[in-house]
């Protein structure tokens, strides 16, 4: 809304504030600031609330507001008098207030830093979450205004009000003054504010969501009269998935006459049902979608699915009716699945709702499953329904402008029909929630994930969000830091999806192998150590094995203490005359499933070559058929058995690529163990005495039987396992997340760094901020105890020789010129140089070969201890947040692409797990009989830094290059900052909808 003449011209009226929230019950509403033009629904609003709601907000019978009042509690300064209004349709449903104050309660400006408040909501949308949310929004304004603390007074009876104030999380007191309670809050951000905040944001979005899934009563907007078409479609589907709730079809153009439409109710609009719809399914031409939800939320409609095309997929015009469709719905407290979506489904016994497009509805299952594309939906739905998996939830969002795949993970968190989380995503509009509340779902269930669009640099059409900056394999690194599951593939989605939701998670990286055929045993085995699985020698039941062998052998290996997971592989049986026979699958799901029945807490997946049946009979698990009595001894394959296998036993420590040892994580460290080993298999170690790792599982509940999921490689099955032994580990160290050292607070001078930002920025002339000087950085850094190595110019060989004898021999003499920075391979470096003679020499071979001493602009440095190069960057990424990264200086990193990110705030665990996930790491740790490096000195170092971005947002981008890590001790020789002011977050502050 634009501020009227009456307002004043000093403080514009802050469109910023303007906001779309989630409420308790899921429905949404607008916040905004209130402005002149809101007399008359000021006036209707007072109207409508209790006589009761008006004398706890004045301490007195106050039936009307006089002109005066309507007058003061709509004209606003916007910085000592500010009223927000929360609405719906257009119509007031609640509204706070701020009244800047002195120390004596009198009216006052700044600098005064207190400000009186208080709250109105209509009564009958009291218990939706309204005044919460109006809190978060006036106290965020009101820290942007300057203002400190709110007092407010209120009266004891006004429990909901003194609830409201409780339970926000901020630092309060309270004392009871002249028949009333007094409260005053602290409104600085506190963890427990905003874990509260976070709290109420999930259980709003989820419940938002949980609208969608699940409602009484479904119309569909634009049911053709005719078969075919999109409306009578989905209508078709709704009727033969067994929709419990109401069904209606609903059309303008259908005859007046007409009462049913496929036995369902009839209607040429929504308002001649007499009957509460809380779904509309909107399948007409995008012209006339703002009529059909004007429609809807004009009858009450809590939700919608709009199928309908012709959007942002379009361009810059479908673009801007995309946004006025979600800011139309939004405001009558509606939100939207799509447009351009494919639809939704939930096979819950009590819902059994397919609005989709989908023709067949899926089997009751323990997936929930979020696509951005209809296509992929499609085809993700026909590969699980072809292996027989189930789901609980299916939306596809297709343009995604409302509900995301952020809302998706709300929803799954809460769902108890929900066991595996799949997200199909093409863009993420918040990676930093995403992040955050992919972390929590991964804490209690698996999160997989495809990320689609990976290398274009753009989003697909329709998904109008931000655009990131960094490259792929971080967004991946930042995934796996969350407890991802990142694949590359939908099929590698349906392969983990399956094992995750069938199956218990294993306890360690070993597995057992066993099947009917020592080619594809030993093919599997190969598979397991390229995973960086532990596999034990393949067991051979040779091909003359039975069903019941299979079942034996399995339930033998399930008992095994040694191992952690078990692969069945397994080809068509031959019969006596020679002939294979592939009619025995049901027979071995049979067998395989009742060794299985057994309880063991160990996951098992299936290898199987042309055996017709056998995925769907381990699907479906209810054969009564007899195993064959056929008998064969077992026997254990060796991986040597072929010129080109592996090695014969699976190894204590995996080998990395480069075939070297891994070595062990020093033990009085916690977090990850030595690298090398692939992260599958290093934090596990070997179980003492042939015990076996602690279970994930709660050891005194059985594990559920699941299904067992069927492969038909076994490079997919593997695969699948190995996702899951590292989504296993990591869930094992969230349980016990990592600390940042408090030694850091010690050596740490906050407030001196934050002082040096300021002048620094103060005076820089470009308002994106500006490159700190060699010494400016140095000094920066050393308020974090990151000591930079100093350096000297040397614009001439006397200046050189001056330099070299200030520092000490031996010095190092190199280059700085831009093009020349970190080129050693140019020749711009000469290191070791032992006195002046050698000094003045090796000044003149640079100037020689390279150019004048003003293009070189040469330095001397003295000599750091031998150690391995590494370099060490943070930046900023305005979607994803600050970034800590981690690799070998030069080729490995530069180009190899062997670099490894982590979020910050990092913490001792993320730090030397970032040191140890890079391919090169064994360099660090005694590579081919080198002395291993100081990786807790690197380790300090990356937490050092990692605080110094997240105490200054400022700090937009640091580069340690290089850091010499010694055996003892590390060096950082050149290092380079630079300070703007921060980009604007959007994880932070009140809840609010992102507007696309």
């Amino acid at each position: 809304m634009e501020p009227t003449p009456e307002q004043s011209p000093h403080h514009a009226y802050p469109d910023h504030w303007e906001a779309d929230v989630v409420l308790r019950d899921g429905g949404t509403a607008r916040i905004r600031p209130i402005t002149t033009d809101d007399a008359e629904r000021l006036v209707s609003f007072y109207e409508q609330v209790s006589d009761e709601s008006k004398y706890y907000r004045f301490f007195a019978p106050y039936p009307r507001l006089s002109d005066r009042d309507v007058h003061r509690f709509t004209h606003h300064d916007y910085v000592d008098r500010v009223g927000l209004a929360v609405t719906i349709g257009g119509e007031f449903i609640g509204t706070v207030r701020y009244d800047r104050i002195d120390d004596r309660g009198r009216p006052a400006s700044a600098p005064a830093d207190e400000a009186e408040v208080a709250f109105l909501v209509q009564d009958a949308h009291q218990g939706r979450g309204v005044a919460s949310a109006l809190l978060e929004h006036i106290a965020a304004v009101a820290r942007e205004r300057g203002i400190r603390r709110f007092a407010a007074e209120v009266l004891p009876a006004n429990n909901k009000m003194i609830k409201v104030f409780r339970d926000g999380g901020y630092t309060q007191r309270r004392s009871f003054e002249d028949g009333s309670v007094h409260l005053t809050l602290d409104l600085e951000p506190t963890e427990k504010s905003l874990a509260v905040q976070r709290g109420r944001e999930q259980r709003a979005e989820a419940r938002s969501v949980q609208r969608l899934l699940a409602p009484g009563s479904v119309a569909v907007i634009g049911t053709g009269r005719t078969p075919g078409g999109v409306g009578r479609t989905v209508l078709r589907n709704l009727l033969a998935a067994g929709y419990t709730g109401r069904t209606y079809a609903v059309n303008r153009a259908f005859d007046e006459g007409l009462a049913t439409l496929d036995g369902v109710p009839a209607h040429r609009s929504l308002g001649e049902i007499d009957e509460q719809v809380d779904l509309a399914v909107i399948a007409v031409p995008a012209h006339r979608v703002p009529e059909a939800v004007a429609d809807c939320g004009e009858h009450g409609v809590q939700g919608l699915v709009v199928l309908s095309a012709g959007y942002a997929e379009r361009g810059a015009e479908g673009r801007e009716l995309q946004r006025e469709l979600v800011r139309q719905a939004r405001s009558y407290g509606m939100r939207i699945i799509g447009p351009n979506a494919f639809g939704i489904i939930n096979t819950a016994e009590t819902v059994r709702l397919n609005a989709s497009l989908a023709p067949e509805s899926p089997a009751r299952g323990r997936i929930g499953l979020f696509t951005q594309s209809g296509a992929i939906g499609i085809a993700l739905l026909s590969g699980l329904h072809r292996r027989g998996a189930g789901l609980s939830s299916f939306i596809s969002a297709g343009n995604r402008a409302d509900v995301s795949g952020n809302d998706f993970l709300q929803y799954s968190f809460e769902d108890p029909d929900t066991d595996v989380a799949l997200l199909y995503l093409e863009s993420l509009g918040n990676p930093r929630k995403f992040t955050r509340l992919a972390r929590r779902t991964a804490a209690v269930k698996p999160v997989v994930v495809v990320k689609g669009a990976r290398h274009s640099g753009t989003n697909p059409p329709g998904h109008a969000v931000p655009v990131s900056r960094i490259p792929d394999t971080t967004v991946s690194a930042l995934m796996r830091q969350a407890g991802v599951i990142r694949v590359d593939t939908v099929t590698e989605m349906v392969d983990a999806g399956l094992l995750l939701a069938g199956q218990p998670l294993p306890a360690g990286p070993r597995v057992a192998i066993l099947g009917n055929s020592e080619s594809l045993g030993l093919l599997t085995y190969d598979a397991c150590l390229a995973e960086g699985l532990r596999p034990r020698p393949p067991i051979d039941l040779t091909t003359a094995a039975s069903p019941q062998d299979f079942r034996d052998a399995l339930a033998e290996a399930l008992a095994d203490g040694t191992c952690d997971a078990v692969i069945v592989t397994a080809i068509p049986w031959v019969g006596e005359n020679g002939e294979a026979e592939t009619g025995d699958g049901q027979v071995l799901a049979e067998a395989l499933t009742k060794a299985v029945a057994g309880g063991s807490a160990k996951p098992v997946a299936v290898v199987h070559v042309e055996i017709g049946g056998l995925a769907e009979a381990l699907a479906a698990a209810s054969s009564t058929a007899s195993p064959r009595p056929r008998t064969a001894a077992p026997r254990t394959v060796s991986p040597e058995a072929g010129a080109d296998r592996a090695a014969a036993t699976a190894p204590e420590a995996t080998k990395d690529r480069a075939g070297t040892t891994a070595p062990a994580t020093p033990a009085a460290r916690t977090g990850p163990t030595a690298p090398g080993t692939s992260s599958a298999t290093a934090a596990f170690g070997t179980p003492a005495s042939g015990t076996p790792a602690d279970a994930t599982a709660d050891p005194e509940t059985p594990p559920r039987p699941g299904r067992i999921p069927a492969y038909p490689a076994a490079e997919r099955a593997v695969r699948a396992l190995a996702e899951a032994v590292k989504y296993a580990q990591w869930r094992r160290q969230a349980a016990v997340p990592g600390k940042i050292p408090e030694f850091l607070d010690d050596t740490i001078d906050e407030a001196g760094a934050a002082a040096l930002i300021e002048a620094q920025l103060a005076t820089a002339p470009d308002p994106r901020g500006r490159p700190l000087t060699h010494d400016e950085a140095r000094e920066l850094l050393g308020r974090y105890g990151i000591d930079v190595r100093p350096t000297l110019p040397a614009p001439d060989p006397e200046a050189a020789v001056a330099a070299a004898a200030r520092l000490g021999y031996p010095v190092a003499l190199k280059t700085t010129a831009p093009h020349l920075r970190h080129r050693a391979d140019l020749g711009g470096v000469r290191l070791d140089v032992a006195d002046e003679e050698a000094l003045r020499r090796a000044y003149g071979e640079l100037t020689d070969l390279l150019g004048k001493p003003a293009e070189l602009l040469p330095v001397v440095q003295a000599m750091a201890p031998r150690g391995v190069d590494t370099v060490v960057r943070a930046s900023i990424d305005a979607a994803a947040g600050a970034i800590l990264s981690f690799g070998l200086a030069g080729a490995p990193s530069e180009l190899l692409g062997d670099t490894a990110h982590r979020l910050v705030p990092a913490t001792d665990r993320d730090a030397a797990e970032l040191i140890r996930s890079i391919r090169a790491a064994p360099v660090l740790f005694g590579w081919r009989g080198s002395a291993p490096v100081d990786t807790a000195a690197l380790e300090e170092l990356l937490l050092r830094l990692s605080r110094l971005v997240d105490d200054h947002p400022e700090v937009v981008s640091v580069a340690l290059e290089p850091v010499v890590v010694a055996p003892q001790g590390l060096t950082v020789l050149g290092a380079s900052v630079r300070l703007a002011p921060p980009p604007a977050r959007s994880d932070v502050g009140p809840r609010r909808l992102p507007n696309y």
